[in-house]
């Protein structure tokens, strides 16, 4: 009788069709990780923590309180509640150590690249109003679903944990995976839509920029879009309190510690709870197909939006700008930027578009984060 009451209290015993799938699918992304250098930072926790999650009957994914207050929780349960749904913490966190590796250094030389990573922010707003459209999704969803579009991983996780929650594992996975998968989805639309002479421009090489304007602008930049946009301050002061303990030069331990203990720590703990947020009742369902669909809408329509910009802003430019810059617009740091590159190097060997692409994607990652506060600022005023 004991052993039949173990035998039946197994994970062997109460593991479902779905949930075999979905371990299945976490060990995919286990394999493109590490067999395939496939974003391993992102792939390699979250495939991780889909097999966990959809082990059963082994409680790390709960969050209960008993009787007295006593907590009984898993681990992940725990860094869910704490450390997304209920302080916000992990996401600031990574964008302090993303500030301390950012060089503001291309955006200042070439103001005009800011308005390319704003272009690019439109996939965010096609993806909002169709999510709505769908009748499938609140205004919190749809707000969650659109930021998608900005190719930030903790932006949107960001979004999601204030608005929607019970969507963040899978916003956050279809965000990091279309984030992943730059390289497939960005090419052919570039080519596309801009022709091989465009492909060709030369860009002059941008101009040194002293240390006294990379120490203005993060913080100039950071108390016009606090006082402008007061909820995206979260990401914003990180973002840019990171970056000033990188250009100030006086502390260099904060620096290192902000670009990669901490980085890396919260890197761990957020890619593991996002990954443990893919159980197989939330993946299984047609909502989840849905935002599947308009993530890549999303993603696709930023890169096209941040291209088309930049063909528009050179009927208008003495000197020139390589439209291939403008689909870098995304905030998929730097990925983006390095596949503007390598598509222009693909047309003339001898074109250097990295620097000059690194401008419009760190304003698309400020674009991202203005934006997410936007919407939680309209979205809570409604609700």
């Amino acid at each position: 009788m004991d052993f039949t009451n173990l035998l039946n209290s197994s994970g062997l015993a109460n593991l479902e069709w779905q949930q075999a799938v979905l371990i299945a699918v976490g060990l995919a992304f286990v394999y493109l990780a590490v067999t395939r250098g496939r974003e391993p930072y992102v792939l390699l926790p979250i495939g991780l923590g889909v097999v966990i999650t959809n082990l059963p009957e082994t409680g790390l994914t709960q969050f209960d309180v008993g009787e007295g207050g006593q907590q009984e929780s898993g681990i992940f349960g725990i860094i869910l509640h704490y450390g997304l749904s209920h302080w916000d913490l992990l996401p600031p966190l990574i964008f302090l150590g993303i500030g301390a590796m950012t060089d503001f250094g291309p955006v200042i030389a070439n103001p005009k690249t800011l308005l390319l990573g704003a272009a690019a922010q439109v996939g965010i707003f096609v993806a909002f109003w169709g999510a709505l459209a769908t009748g499938l999704f609140n205004l919190g969803e749809a707000a969650s679903i659109g930021i998608i579009g900005g190719a930030d991983g903790p932006t949107t996780i960001f979004l999601s944990s204030v608005l929607a929650p019970e969507i963040l594992g899978i916003t956050a996975v279809v965000a990091y995976t279309y984030m992943a998968s730059v390289v497939f989805i960005q090419p052919p639309l570039m080519k596309l839509l801009t022709s091989e002479r465009e492909r060709t421009i030369v860009m002059k090489p941008l101009r040194e920029v002293s240390r006294t304007e990379k120490m203005l602008f993060p913080i100039i930049a950071m108390i016009l879009i606090i006082l402008v946009v007061p909820q995206s301050a979260p990401l914003i002061s990180m973002f840019m309190m990171g970056n000033l303990f990188r250009q100030s030069g006086v502390v260099p331990r904060l620096a290192d510690a902000a670009s990669n203990e901490l980085l890396n720590l919260a890197t761990i703990f957020l890619m593991l709870t996002v990954g443990t947020q893919l159980t197989a009742a939330r993946v299984f369902d047609i909502n989840t197909i849905v935002i599947l669909i308009l993530g890549v809408v999303a993603f696709s329509c930023g890169t096209v939006g941040g291209l088309l910009f930049a063909k528009f802003m050179n009927l208008f430019l003495k000197e020139k700008i390589n439209p291939l810059i403008g689909s870098a617009g995304v905030s998929a740091v730097p990925m983006a930027a390095r596949i503007s590159h390598q598509i222009g190097q693909e047309a003339d060997p001898s074109n250097y578009l990295l620097s000059h692409a690194m401008g419009p994607n760190v304003a698309g990652v400020i674009g991202s984060a203005v934006v997410a506060g936007v919407f939680i600022s309209l979205v809570e005023g409604v609700v």
